[in-house]
């Protein structure tokens, strides 16, 4: 088989130990969508892979090192230095190269500060009308911003998510606009519109495979890199 009718490579980042449900699940998703993966962890950064990739995933984990926004700890992070830097390094070469690219939970709000946006730093003060519960179960709404990229991938104004998150996107990074919100307000989805597919959610999608849309989160990046002119 030809070099350029193989399927495309995408990229996956997650912690050296643990998280090996939503590696397993993120892996699968983009598989079932035609894709091949290859995980990167801080132990296995695997370089020939970041830059042999067509599209990145980076996955959820630890809390984002406030030192990374310029901002003192506010609250005491549960923060994983090394995840920190191989993740900030493949995001930079994805950006660099022009590659489709998914940030799931913090690796959304990596992304925004990588773009020069940062965070708050715990969420349950900013919450009005919904819980600040951990859960893997679709139990919060996410309402989508009319006219973006999200709600044409989706095909709806609202749905159900799931939330496993302390942070959340405050200030917005270069070139990114709010995609979803919820019903606190609080960003839930953002885009880069001027971006070759580039996108970051704060919940887990790969927890809700059962839901058409939120495998086309996963299926429009393997499209996209399919596609991609460096192919």
């Amino acid at each position: 088989m030809a070099e350029q009718e193989r399927p495309p490579l995408i990229a996956v980042t997650g912690p050296t130990r643990g998280s090996h449900a939503p590696k397993f699940l993120v892996q699968l998703a983009l598989r079932l969508a035609g894709a091949r993966t290859a995980l990167l962890t801080p132990t296995q950064p695997r370089p020939e892979v970041q830059e042999a990739a067509d599209g990145v995933v980076i996955t959820g984990g630890h809390d984002i090192d406030p030192v990374l926004y310029a901002a003192a700890p506010a609250v005491t992070p549960q923060s994983d230095p090394e995840r920190d830097a191989l993740d900030s390094a493949v995001i930079e070469r994805a950006l660099e190269r022009g590659l489709p690219l998914l940030g799931i939970c913090r690796g959304a709000q990596l992304l925004n500060v990588r773009l020069g946006g940062n965070l708050f730093q715990e969420l349950r003060s900013r919450r009005k009308h919904t819980s600040n519960r951990w859960t893997i179960f679709p139990l919060k709404t996410l309402c989508i911003e009319p006219n973006t990229e999200l709600q044409q991938l989706i095909g709806c104004d609202r749905a159900r998510i799931n939330s496993l998150h302390n942070q959340g996107i405050d200030q917005l990074g270069e070139g990114l606009v709010v995609a979803g919100r919820d019903l606190d307000g609080i960003v839930q989805a953002i885009e880069a519109p001027l971006h070759y597919w580039l996108r970051g959610v704060q919940w887990h999608p790969e927890f809700l495979l059962y839901n058409r849309g939120q495998r086309r989160l996963f299926s429009g990046l393997v499209e996209a890199a399919r596609q991609h002119p460096s192919r």
